[in-house]
């Protein structure tokens, strides 16, 4: 999925409960992750709620797998693994997810812990690319 079609289907929603509904129920699409990878090195430091994200390589393009604990937190996590699904990293470096998590409407509408852990998922997501490009 990518940012424009989930502006697409936030726009169907006419409040955020239905939209907190929505992102809910993507994050109950994600995909789960084993119990090996639900370790400490996966963990996403700075997020209140517990956050996995597991990096895959293949060629020029990464992937991201990843959960949480948190029902909406989840549903953040899959928005972004969404939006950056098989990027190069030259892409995910170039991404402005502050633009894209303002276009959401996500900025003015989650609380300032899940603002950051959102943001902190961004910069795992950017530090796992520099990492892949320095291997």
């Amino acid at each position: 999925m990518s940012l424009e079609t989930l502006l697409e289907d936030f726009a169907l929603f006419d409040d955020w409960e239905e939209r907190y509904r929505f992102i809910i129920e993507l994050g109950n699409g994600l995909a789960p992750l084993t119990d090996a990878e639900h370790s400490e090195a996966n963990k996403v430091p700075g997020c209140v709620s517990q956050v996995w994200l597991v990096t895959e390589t293949q060629d020029e393009t990464l992937s991201f797998r990843g959960d949480s604990d948190a029902h909406i937190v989840r549903g953040l996590v899959a928005i972004l693994l969404d939006i950056y699904k098989n990027k190069t990293r030259t892409e995910i470096a170039s991404f402005d997810a502050e633009s894209a998590f303002s276009q959401l409407g996500l900025s003015d509408h989650l609380t300032p812990q899940r603002s950051n852990g959102f943001y902190a998922m961004v910069q795992r997501i950017r530090n796992d690319a520099a990492a892949a490009a320095a291997d």
